[in-house]
């Protein structure tokens, strides 16, 4: 997501390639959220993540300005139409490093300095949630330096792609703030729960500077300006003719911004699979699971419920499938306690389930077609020893189910085309709950896998 995305509260995608505000990583409960997705309708409410909250729509950025209403276009000599867009899109890059710049000021000045010199939070809370943002602000303010120093009198601009080839690396710098979201904003939603902070970000909303913006949209802004990169660049070099002089150092940027990109969702969506992995509690004799250690990936996770009603939190690692129950203690983040046996995805086999042929006391017939109940359930199912392991699970809706299967089905795929074997899942992880349906969600969301926790949302 950064990269990375999942299903749960009603289905977050973390695809970070639609627009500079993508809904940040939610920590929410009922959706999806996927950690590898290519794509994903906007989610309402409720993700992240990883993960969903609010989405900043298009009302809450800041009027557009266009390079043709801020230059007098054509003053010194005519230019053709193809010219002309070519200098929108370098426009837009600079005008959004400007925003951005503005916005992580005002991050820092309106919500980080007031909270840390009124003890609202400490200032290692602070440090956790805000991470390295203060870094990223010079790295832009250069990148803006260069582009207005290129500019001409009349406003247009002739060459920025060895501006980029040179900036771009710097772009490295994000690995870190990026790797540190998924702990980020579960400290930011645990301290939510205090009335003073709850007051305080809520006064700030309600204050014209935030733009109906929350704090957590402020702290994702870097990773949706990240992902917005290759499509700035790829706006430029469509209007950039093939002879241009600016033409290779283009192509060349376009080639170092995806690999920068792709390698930091990459290190992202690790991070967020560790984390994940070290919130999961396993049973009392404290026996591990093989798949899930060995695991580097999350492609999705979320809430589902089983056909009885009953709310499961599933997590989809690249090579198992995790069914666990969220459990809150004390002050603490949220911790998945492992109802069942892991499910090796090589060995599981997937049932998209037709509406109304799960009955809600499971049985499958063609009854309750017209309950709401019945909907959107798929099945799950893994035979060992001769003892077969089945768990049917319902999605928030067809959107969300849909997800799930298409993230299950695709973990089965790259199983089956890995040579490696993985190692046997441990036997016998049961919490003695009788949780005999479930079913599992979050959607893919790394590399250009993102998450799906708030599919309305």
């Amino acid at each position: 997501m950064i990269c990375p995305f999942s299903p749960q509260r009603s289905i977050s995608f973390r695809n970070d390639s639609r627009t500079e505000r993508l809904p940040p990583p939610s920590s929410s409960t009922t959706g999806m959220r996927v950690t590898s997705a290519t794509g994903a309708r906007p989610s309402s409410s409720a993700t992240a993540t990883r993960v969903s909250t609010a989405t900043a729509s298009a009302t809450k950025r800041r009027d557009s300005k266009l390079w043709s209403e801020t230059f007098d276009v054509g003053a010194t000599q005519p230019l053709t139409s193809k010219e002309i867009k070519r200098q929108e899109a370098i426009f837009e890059l600079a005008q959004g490093e400007q925003d951005l710049v503005e916005d992580l000021k005002l991050a820092k000045k309106a919500y980080h300095d007031p909270m840390l010199k009124l003890s609202i939070m400490t200032e290692q809370e602070l440090n956790q949630i805000f991470g390295t943002l203060d870094s990223l602000i010079p790295l832009h303010e250069d990148l803006l330096s260069r582009l207005r120093d290129a500019r001409k009198p009349d406003g247009s601009t002739e060459h920025v792609g060895h501006i980029l080839t040179d900036w771009l690396p710097c772009l490295y710098s994000y690995t870190p703030y990026c790797s540190n979201q998924v702990k980020a904003k579960a400290l930011l939603d645990q301290r939510k729960q205090d009335r003073r902070v709850q007051d305080f970000l809520q006064r700030c909303l309600q204050s014209p500077f935030s733009r109906k913006l929350d704090l957590w949209n402020f702290l994702d802004i870097p990773r949706s300006r990240l992902v917005k990169y290759p499509l700035l660049l790829r706006e430029i070099l469509k209007h950039t003719p093939n002879d241009h002089p600016d033409r290779q150092h283009l192509d060349e940027a376009m080639v170092m911004v995806q690999s920068v990109v792709a390698d930091i969702n990459r290190r992202t969506g690790e991070s967020e699979c560790q984390y994940y992995k070290d919130r999961l509690l396993y049973t009392e004799d404290g026996r591990r699971d093989g798949l899930i250690d060995r695991s580097k990936t999350l492609s999705c996770h979320g809430e589902l419920k089983n056909n009885r009603g009953a709310k499961l939190h599933v997590f989809l690692f690249q090579d198992v499938l995790v069914i666990t129950r969220s459990i809150s203690l004390n002050d603490q983040p949220v911790s998945y306690q492992l109802c069942r046996q892991p499910i090796p995805i090589r060995q599981l086999d997937l049932e998209d389930l037709s509406d109304g042929e799960m009955r809600v006391g499971g049985s499958i017939r063609g009854a309750f077609s017209n309950n709401e109940r019945t909907k959107n359930f798929f099945r799950v199912s893994y035979r060992s020893g001769g003892q077969l392991q089945s768990h049917c699970f319902q999605a928030s809706d067809a959107f969300n189910k849909q997800q799930w299967i298409n993230c299950i089905r695709q973990a089965k795929e790259a199983a089956a085309l890995s040579g490696e074997q993985p190692p046997q899942a441990e036997p016998g992880i049961d919490t003695g709950l009788e949780i005999s349906a479930f079913m599992a969600r979050w959607q893919h969301g790394q590399t250009l896998q993102t998450k799906i926790s708030q599919h309305a949302a």
